[in-house]
């Protein structure tokens, strides 16, 4: 069965194209121009991927993401423009899984469709003892960590900090969500402090600083843990 890929935006030039590229790489395409059809394609269609705007009018695609993460884990790839970064980031914290800005090109849309899709098939796969990214294995019933087979000492909030990232692998986690998650609510805007945490725990996991191949920055919105 091939990919499904909903596609809900109000602009139908861009429905077109993205059915028309879509369909020709080979996917299934149904394209919705509004949030009410959205959510009913989700449940009768069951995609694979959701290519969500968040610009609709009527029941926006703020609202669509949130109804959707009550009762499904499907990816949701938010589409919007350039100045909507507040949505982006509430978006992200609501549950999608990545976000693309207009313009973009079709290249970039299936690279972060083929991302979501694979981090989707790990989740299945979360529990398992233990998580391997290339060179990196967490075993997470030891707590311990190893990289080109040495073990690699952290303390204990490294190791949860990792873990955590590890955990959702390809999926963007802003800082938020890292900050709410490990210090809790109060500190949600302390950004300085996972910053530290998070250069600490590259410089003992990544061979280059300046190129990281583990944990990746989305600017302005938070990291992302690459799938390798």
């Amino acid at each position: 069965m091939n990919t499904r890929i909903l596609v809900d935006d109000d602009e139908p030039q861009i429905g077109r194209l993205l059915n028309t590229g879509l369909q020709t790489r080979g996917y299934d395409v149904n394209v919705v121009t509004d949030g009410q059809a959205a959510l009913d394609a989700a449940v009768s269609w069951q995609p694979d991927v959701i290519l969500l705007d968040l610009g609709l009018s009527g029941l926006d695609g703020l609202d669509v993401c949130r109804r959707i993460r009550g009762w499904s884990d499907v990816p949701i790839i938010v589409l919007m423009v350039r100045d909507s970064e507040q949505d982006k980031v509430e978006a992200l914290d609501l549950g999608a899984d990545d976000y693309l800005t207009k313009p973009f090109g079709m290249n970039e849309l299936l690279a972060r469709s083929r991302v979501a899709l694979r981090h989707a098939a790990r989740r299945d796969t979360a529990e398992k003892p233990v998580l391997t990214f290339g060179d990196l294995q967490i075993d997470r019933t030891k707590r311990l960590v190893t990289l080109h087979g040495q073990e690699v000492w952290l303390t204990p909030a490294e190791y949860d900090l990792l873990r955590f990232l590890a955990g959702h692998a390809g999926k963007v986690l802003t800082h938020r969500m890292l900050l709410r998650n490990f210090w809790g609510p109060t500190y949600k805007q302390d950004v300085p402090t996972l910053r530290v945490f998070i250069n600490q725990l590259r410089r003992k996991i990544e061979a280059n600083l300046a190129q990281p191949a583990y944990i990746l920055t989305e600017p302005g919105i938070g990291r992302r843990f690459s799938l390798c």
